[in-house]
C-alpha cells in the first residue's frame, strides 16, 4: 500500500512540472515506470494524441493543472500503470496471512470442520475444499455439522463423508487437535456446534467472509472482500500448492457459484473468474454442478415456490417486495425446509425491485429472515437490527416471535432503510 501513496506523490510532483521533466521512476507492484520519455515529447501525434484530445474535449474537468504534454504524459502513464495498479489492490485485499495458517496445519494432525446451520453451498463447498488440502497433507478430518445436508445439495459429499452431531455423531466422540470453523463467525450460525466449540481445548481457526463476527475464541483468517468462503479455501490450496481434485473442484465453484448468484452479483470481480478458471481447470463441471443444483427439483419443491411467488406483496413504488413460508406451507405442498434455499432471488427478478425480503418459519418455531438490496440499503446492518448479519447486499436473521408481530419489525425496519437514502438524515 506504502507504494501507492509513494505513486501518487510522484504523480503530483510531476503534475506541476511544466514543459521540462527529470527523470521520474515510478515505483508499483515491483516495476518501475520511467516518465521521463512521455513528458518531454512536444510534439505527441498519430492516434494515442488524437484520443487524448477527445477526452479533453469530452471531459475537460478530468484534466490535470499545467501543459496539455504534461496531461497528455501522465494519462499515458496511468494507462500503463492500469493493470499493475489493480493487481496490487487485489494482492492488498486478499493477502491473508497464509503462512500463519500454513503453521497451525503443519503443528496438528487430527482436524474437525464444521460450519453454519442449514449448511448452503458455500458452507459445504469450503468444507470439502478445506477436507480436500488436509487430506492431502496427510492429516486426519472429520466433518461435523449442526444440521444435515439438505438432500439437494448432497451431490457436494460424494461420499457422505460429513457427519451429524446428535445424529451420526454424540459430542463426546468428537476429537481432534484443530477445529476449524468456515463460513461463518457466529455463535447462533453454529447451532449445536457452539457448544462443542466452547468445549474444544485444541487450536480453533476461523475462515470466513462475512461482515460481522462474534469473539469465538479462535485464529480469524477472514477477508469481507471475497464474495465466498470457497475463494479462501481455493486460495489457500494454491498458496499450499496443494493439487485440487476433481470433487475439490465441483465442491469450490459451487461454493463461489452460488454465493454470488452463479455470478450476476456485484461480488464478482475479474479475481472471481480467474479463481473459478483454475477450478474448472482442476476437474470442475459447470454444467453438471448448474444440472444438480436447478434441474433436479421436486414437485413439492415446486409447489412450494408457487406459493411463494402468490404471496408476493409489493410496496414503497415497487422498491421493497416481500413474501412469507408457514410451517403448515412444507406439509401441504409435499416440499422440505431447504427447499426455501434461494427462493428470495425469485423475487429480484420483478422489476424496479430494490430491497427483498422473505420471512420463512421454521418448524421449530421463529422465523428465518433473509435479506436482498439493490440499492444503498445495506442488509448487514438491516439484519444486526435483529441479530443477524451478513453482506451488504444480502443477509439474513432469525427471530423468536409470532409472525404478525415479526413482519411488522422487519417491514418497518425495510421502509425506513429504504426511506433514509445516502445525504438525507
Amino acid at each position: 500500500m506504502a507504494a501507492l501513496y509513494e505513486t501518487f506523490f510522484l504523480l503530483s510532483k510531476c503534475c506541476s512540472m511544466q514543459s521540462q521533466c527529470n527523470p521520474v521512476a515510478i515505483p508499483l507492484g515491483g516495476k518501475h515506470f520511467s516518465a521521463t520519455p512521455i513528458l518531454n515529447s512536444r510534439h505527441a501525434s498519430g492516434s494515442s494524441a488524437i484520443l487524448h484530445q477527445r477526452k479533453l474535449a469530452s471531459d475537460p474537468d478530468s484534466a490535470f493543472r499545467g501543459p496539455s504534454s504534461t496531461q497528455f504524459a501522465l494519462s499515458l502513464i496511468v494507462d500503463q500503470m492500469k493493470e499493475s495498479i489493480t493487481a496490487n489492490i487485489r494482492n492488498v485485499f486478499m493477502n491473508l496471512d497464509w503462512d500463519s495458517l500454513r503453521a497451525i496445519l503443519n503443528k496438528h494432525k487430527r482436524f474437525i470442520l464444521t460450519s453454519h446451520i442449514r449448511p448452503d453451498c458455500d458452507a459445504l463447498g469450503s468444507e470439502m475444499g478445506m477436507a480436500g488440502i488436509l487430506q492431502a497433507m496427510g492429516k486426519e478430518v472429520t466433518i461435523v455439522n449442526g444440521h444435515q445436508t439438505p438432500p439437494s445439495l448432497c451431490f457436494m459429499d460424494p461420499a457422505q463423508s460429513i457427519l451429524v452431531i446428535g445424529d451420526t455423531i454424540t459430542q463426546e466422540e468428537i476429537e481432534g487437535d484443530c477445529l476449524i470453523v468456515l463460513d461463518t463467525s457466529a455463535w447462533a450460525q453454529l447451532g449445536p456446534m457452539a457448544d462443542v466449540l466452547r468445549k474444544f481445548n485444541g487450536s480453533k481457526v476461523v475462515i470466513d467472509h462475512h461482515v460481522g463476527e462474534d469473539d469465538l475464541g479462535a485464529q480469524f483468517f477472514k477477508d469481507t472482500s471475497a464474495e465466498a468462503t470457497g475463494h479462501l479455501v481455493a486460495k489457500l490450496a494454491e498458496h499450499l500448492q496443494v493439487p485440487i481434485s476433481r470433487t475439490m473442484a465441483n465442491a469450490m465453484y459451487a461454493a463461489i457459484a452460488t454465493d454470488t448468484g452463479w455470478f450476476r452479483f456485484d461480488s464478482t470481480t475479474s479475481e472471481t473468474y480467474r479463481v473459478i478458471a483454475k477450478l474448472v481447470d482442476s476437474g470442475a463441471s459447470p454444467s453438471s454442478i448448474y444440472g444438480d443444483l436447478y434441474e433436479r427439483d421436486t414437485v413439492g419443491r415446486v409447489r412450494l415456490r408457487g406459493r411463494i411467488l402468490a404471496r408476493v406483496q409489493v410496496e414503497c413504488n415497487g422498491q421493497l417486495v416481500h413474501t412469507h413460508v408457514r410451517k403448515e406451507d412444507f406439509v401441504e405442498s409435499g416440499a422440505l425446509a431447504s427447499d426455501t434455499e434461494d427462493a428470495i432471488n425469485l423475487t429480484l427478478a420483478i422489476e424496479g425491485t430494490k430491497v427483498a425480503i422473505i420471512l420463512i418459519e421454521q418448524l421449530k418455531g421463529g422465523f428465518k429472515v433473509s435479506f436482498r438490496s439493490r440499492c444503498h440499503v445495506d442488509c448487514n446492518e438491516l439484519a444486526r437490527q435483529f441479530g443477524g448479519g451478513g453482506h451488504r447486499a444480502a443477509a439474513g436473521a432469525f427471530i423468536e416471535a409470532e409472525f404478525a408481530d415479526t413482519q411488522a419489525r422487519v417491514l418497518h425496519a425495510a421502509r425506513q432503510a429504504l426511506a433514509n437514502k445516502p445525504g438525507h438524515a
